[in-house]
């Protein structure tokens, strides 16, 4: 994988400069670079310290009609060699907008498609089409690279999905279908249906459901409401019912799996200009296991000068004996326009952080970090971040982050 997404980001690079050559030089470059140092032990104690070079790239108005580049991807290595730091190439497709009297839009390239029915990274073409009488209209397909270490001709994914606005612009609904294929076999058949009602400055109301058509089951549905008549305050509700979507070639699809379900209810006043405080109750319904109740209530503020941060206390309770009796708290300050530092701290708390990039689930109970930031200039940063981690895969251990970011 690594191999093959450096061979694939450069491919890019120099197809792009290869397809459009003199018209790159009056095209607009925009972007970012992001050297990335990390360390941390693995579970045999061994120190990793993986080494990462981000690069954002955007090339704006290639051919003076619209027509632009974007591109995300990272170069990786370990310098300890303790673990497989993958290179990734996270998207870098052409986008064409406004197409047929701007009725069309196209994007081709790596891409991330995502509908009610599902998602993927798919190298692929996506064509959207744009108000055809009260609807909008969209096709997609190519080679799914979501989950394969290696490209196969017969990896593919493909959907389509229609959706439009009634009732004064205040209803949106929408259809989605997408299939997913691992060499020549159908793996994963998906449809779905989602809804919004939103009435301004009274209330909305959503829905979404996902139906795994080869298992003919629900895998995941959605309903919600938001109450926000004043400005001061509002109140929302959410009902979720989730069940895992194995492809039908993992040896996971023969297993049963518990579904998960939750009824949410939160209320958020505004005290002042940045400074909110709110309280949410959580019903946790479980097949294997007891039910639990979550209940949490803070106070944030979003900095509008030099400070900001947030305080929140969690309580959990369930039957099993996993009480939890935690709190949450981060607070940052802006102590001059070239550097801001902060700190925080979740302690006997819940947190489940995936790591997407190896595939690991880092759950942790108790998290402390420092963190800062310096500005160099308005387009050159420095950010760094030292955390100690407590959780019952790992007990206690430390990880830092070094981070050199650079806008051009």
């Amino acid at each position: 994988m690594k191999t093959v997404n450096r061979v694939l980001l450069c491919s890019c690079l120099v197809l792009l400069f290869g397809i459009f050559g003199e018209k790159l030089q009056a095209a607009t470059f925009t972007g970012r670079s992001s050297t990335v140092l990390e360390w941390f032990d693995d579970p045999g104690d061994d120190r990793a310290v993986p080494l990462y070079e981000y690069i954002l790239l955007n090339v704006l108005d290639i051919d003076k009609g619209g027509m632009n580049f974007k591109g995300y991807g990272r170069f990786a290595t370990d310098i300890s060699d303790v673990v497989d730091a993958d290179s990734r190439l996270y998207y870098a497709y052409l986008e064409k907008k406004g197409l047929l009297n701007s009725r069309v839009d196209l994007r081709f390239g790596r891409q991330f498609v995502i509908t009610t029915a599902g998602a993927s990274v798919m190298d692929g073409l996506d064509l959207q089409f744009k108000n055809v009488g009260p609807f909008n209209f969209r096709v997609f397909g190519g080679g799914d690279a979501t989950y394969y270490e290696a490209y196969d001709k017969d990896d593919l994914v493909w959907g389509v999905e229609v959706n439009g606005l009634f009732v004064q612009d205040t209803l949106k609904l929408g259809l989605s279908y997408m299939q997913k294929w691992d060499e020549s076999e159908l793996t994963k058949e998906l449809i779905g249906i989602d809804f919004d009602y939103d009435k301004k400055n009274l209330i909305n109301v959503y829905s979404e459901v996902q139906l795994n058509y080869l298992n003919n089951v629900v895998s995941y549905f959605l309903v919600g409401g938001k109450l926000y008549k004043s400005p001061r305050w509002s109140m929302r509700a959410e009902y979720l019912y989730s069940l895992p979507v194995f492809t039908s070639t993992s040896i996971y699809s023969v297993f049963a799996v518990d579904t998960y379900q939750e009824l949410m209810a939160e209320y958020t006043y505004k005290m002042a200009m940045g400074l909110r405080a709110f309280g949410r109750v959580t019903h946790e319904f479980y097949d294997e296991f007891s039910d639990a109740d979550v209940f949490e209530a803070g106070i944030e503020k979003i900095r509008t000068e030099q400070f900001s941060g947030y305080l929140a206390g969690v309580y959990r309770n369930d039957d099993d004996g996993q009480d939890l009796k935690g709190v949450k708290i981060r607070g940052a300050w802006m102590f001059s326009k070239k550097f801001q530092a902060g700190a925080g701290a979740n302690i006997d708390v819940l947190d489940r952080r995936i790591d997407f990039d190896n595939n690991e689930d880092e759950t942790t109970s108790s998290l402390l970090w420092l963190y800062g930031t310096y500005f160099f200039t308005d387009k050159v940063n420095m950010q760094l971040k030292l955390e100690r981690v407590e959780s019952d895969l790992w007990d206690e251990y430390y990880r830092g982050r070094a981070r050199l970011n650079i806008r051009f």
